[in-house]
């Protein structure tokens, strides 16, 4: 790929009002990202296809640093997650997810090893990497509007506006005349980080102009190494508290705890430090020396990364291997079928042998 690479009525309502204020401060406490723009227009997702997503598939690290809490379900699954849901029926679930286990099984021995495991988390990441290719297509004809298969900052200024309400042709020729454009101040803001990340995508010899692939970095950074690397000194910029470059425990974990007096609300920051406690300490720091850098975050986040699909085979097996083989069985990955679908299965051994 060259360098292209989710009681009593008034107590309740409080109670339930406290943890939306929580999810709401902690939505604060993190750095600010377009979604906060997207989620104004929450009815048009094709008027929003030519924004940079904020949620990466098969990244383990969104773009506002948060962790990526469906990662483990997207590598496993690949294109099929959407036929994964909460109230599919239960034994077509069950039916589905033997057929995949039949086809990570490569030797046929009725068991899943690591190397099997991370041979199928390179597949379905290829498999999300080629999603991404195909809709970019889609979305570079979009603001390429004379198909000269270049696109300039202006032309890309023009269709983001009009995506948003503006209307097409005054923002245009207002461009055109290199006169103000009235927009309101959160949009500017987007559009300022969005002209940050359009010049970053430019490759060298850079002419101001983006082709396909050079879109394609700017849509989906985890396709470019050098985007990739950007991806990740904007998320150290914001979680690097002392301005060092690098991140501690105490950066990682940060945000605001207390901030409201309910069990509900103080277990939701005991998760979110426990979570990124254990992901900070056993995969990111991979010296082990406390402290995270560029480097080491720009290898966990590298989704082609093969040593890190090893690693994350050998989690996940981790999780489901109640025999302690470091293999993986049938039976245990139906029984934690949540972990890997994020469906969960009822009765899941029922007919397990006769389905097999």
């Amino acid at each position: 790929m060259s360098n292209q690479r989710r009681p009593q009525p008034g107590r309740l309502c409080a109670s339930i009002l406290a943890v939306f204020v929580m999810l709401a401060l902690h939505v604060q406490a993190r750095p600010a990202n377009i979604s906060a723009l997207k989620d104004k227009h929450p009815n048009s997702k094709e008027d929003n296809e030519i924004l940079p997503p904020d949620h990466l598939n098969g990244v383990k690290m969104e773009m506002d640093g948060h962790l990526n809490k469906d990662f483990h379900q997207e590598v496993f699954l690949g294109k099929e997650m959407e036929e994964f849901e909460e109230d599919s029926e239960p034994r077509r679930n069950r039916k589905k997810l033997i057929e995949i286990f039949t086809k990570v099984d490569i030797n046929k021995d009725r068991s899943v090893s690591a190397k099997e495991m991370q041979r199928w988390i390179m597949e379905k990441t290829e498999e999300h990497f080629q999603e991404a290719v195909k809709e970019n297509k889609l979305s570079f004809r979009a603001v390429d509007p004379d198909g000269d298969g270049h696109v300039t900052w202006d032309e890309y200024r023009v269709k983001f506006l009009a995506s948003k309400g503006f209307n097409e042709k005054e923002v245009a020729e207002k461009i055109k005349n290199n006169e103000e454009l009235k927009v309101d101040e959160e949009t500017q803001e987007v559009l300022e980080s969005l002209k940050d990340r359009w010049f970053q995508a430019d490759n060298p010899p850079a002419d101001q102009l983006l082709n396909e692939e050079e879109f394609l970095s700017f849509l989906h950074p985890e396709h470019s190494r050098g985007m990739l690397r950007y991806m990740v000194k904007e998320i150290v910029r914001d979680l690097d508290q002392d301005g060092d470059g690098k991140l501690t425990l105490a950066e990682f974990i940060s945000l605001p705890m207390g901030t409201v007096e309910n069990q509900q609300a103080q277990d939701i920051d005991d998760d979110w430090v426990r979570e990124r406690k254990k992901e900070f300490e056993e995969v990111i720091d991979a010296n082990h020396d406390m402290i995270v850098t560029m480097e080491e975050l720009e290898e966990y986040m590298d989704p082609m990364n093969e040593y890190n699909a090893l690693n994350e085979a050998k989690q996940m097996i981790a999780v489901a291997d109640e025999n302690q083989n470091h293999n993986l069985e049938l039976e245990e990955i139906l029984k934690y079928s949540e972990y890997f679908t994020g469906s969960k299965l009822m009765d899941y051994a029922r007919n397990v042998h006769e389905e097999f």
